[in-house]
């Protein structure tokens, strides 16, 4: 990519809030245009957009490259979305979840964790029917031999959409893919992925509609956001300095808790899973290597256990609002990272890509439909698959602050799940592709 307009993360991160601040104004606006608009696109998804079209427009860039006077190539990155992502998304759980109600929670019942693997399974027979459909049009698309076999490098990808970044790094060591052609599944990955995502933030804004035509029993979600909301409310209050910074303490105490415990558990339990001789066990427990994971399991572990004391009384002093204040940071540094231009750059993989995605959707509301299942249900175990801890919790955080934990414990199970199943997924495909 050529070097965007503005390079320092610092400016970059201005911008980003300028837009997200222009959203919010603009959605704050009654009567007239804007109005109207937001009845039809959600804030959230323009949070996400907006800096998609800046990156595609060149002001912005995830990544770049430059060029020395010696012909030498320099690559570029921001660390704006490693900055959110690991500093803002988990104090943003601790405080999203200081007010939670566990039991309201676990009384959400038995419909989320059939949806949560019906996503599952939809990327598991996703991909093989992809692969079957596009090699009617486009053989060599679906082709290649040996470490450049497609199929190969599609494996990711399930790895991706039904765990997480442990799980993909894994499938490309044991399916052996060629490493030089890796980019462009992680560019499938960010495309395909992303535009399902931006399609589940635009169906929360009609979710009153999709979940009558669902036939949706949503009693038990309204009864957990009535519990939050009447508990928030009885406790809110003008927060004080004290409070804020006791706010601060609690959010960003939990990250460095987090960081400490993550850098100790990873090495630990990635020299025990290397030194598991099964092959198969071993490459299901991958994810236990993982800072990433070490790092939100124990944020939310604490955000739980804090839940049961005093420090819940908070969210009268506006926790989860800060908590959505990161969250939304988080998105916009998502969306940067789509240059919607270069989805025309490698038409048949994102063909492939999409199809998949297709399946695991229309899996999704059938499935939704027999059970009559909430459009959160299949929106969060939708998303706990394909954008695993990152996202999940900014879908379910968008149907009511409260329920940002529902997406990162359903995100933990598809880590857990993720290798294993993706196993079983990238077989289906080597049948498929005659490999």
């Amino acid at each position: 990519m050529s070097e965007p307009l503005f390079t320092n993360d610092t400016v970059i991160f201005g911008v980003l809030m300028l837009a997200l601040g222009l959203i919010f104004y603009t959605e704050s606006l009654k009567g007239g245009f804007w109005e109207k608009f937001y009845k039809i696109v959600p804030g959230l998804f323009m949070a996400y957009m907006l800096p998609a079209v800046l990156t595609t427009i060149g002001l912005i860039a995830p990544e770049w490259e430059t060029t020395t006077d010696t012909g030498e190539v320099i690559k570029h990155k921001t660390n704006l979305y490693y900055v959110a992502s690991r500093y803002l998304l988990p104090a943003a759980l601790v405080l999203m979840t200081l007010s939670i109600d566990l039991k309201a929670v676990f009384n959400l019942g038995w419909r989320a964790l059939v949806m949560f693997f019906t996503g599952t399974i939809g990327i598991v027979i996703g991909g093989p029917i992809a692969i079957l459909l596009i090699s009617i049009f486009s053989p060599e698309t679906v082709g290649g031999a040996g470490p450049d076999a497609v199929w190969r490098g599609l494996s990711t990808l399930a790895g991706s959409w039904i765990g997480g970044g442990a799980n993909q790094t894994a499938m490309l060591e044991i399916f052996e893919y060629n490493q030089a052609e890796y980019g462009k599944m992680v560019f499938v990955d960010i495309v395909v992925a992303n535009i399902w995502m931006a399609l589940l933030l635009i169906g929360i804004g009609k979710r009153t509609k999709i979940n009558k035509w669902l036939k949706a029993d949503t009693s038990s979600i309204e009864e957990l956001k009535e519990k939050v909301s009447t508990f928030s409310e009885s406790v809110k209050r003008n927060p004080s300095l004290t409070d804020l910074m006791i706010l601060g303490a609690i959010g960003f105490g939990t990250v460095s808790i987090a960081h400490l415990g993550a850098n100790f558990l990873a090495p630990f339990f990635g020299e025990v899973v290397s030194n598991i001789e099964s092959p198969t066990w071993k490459n299901t427990l991958t994810f236990l290597d993982s800072t990433f994971f070490w790092m939100i399991s124990i944020a939310t572990v604490i955000a739980i256990v804090l839940s049961f004391t005093k420090a819940r009384n908070y969210e009268g002093a506006g926790a989860s609002k800060f908590g959505s204040v990161f969250i939304y940071i988080l998105v916009a540094t998502i969306g940067m990272k789509i240059n919607i231009a270069s989805i025309f750059d490698n038409l048949g993989l994102i063909a492939v890509g999409l199809v998949w995605m297709t399946i695991h959707a229309i899996l999704l509301i059938g499935v939704a439909k027999l059970i009559k299942a909430p459009y959160f249900f299949l929106a969060v175990g939708s998303q706990a698959n394909v954008g695993g801890a990152a996202s999940a919790p900014i879908v379910a955080s968008a149907f009511h602050p409260s329920l940002a934990t529902v997406g990162v414990l359903l995100a933990v199970v598809g880590y857990a799940v993720g290798t294993l199943a993706a196993i079983g997924c990238t077989i289906l495909m080597q049948l498929a592709a005659g490999g």
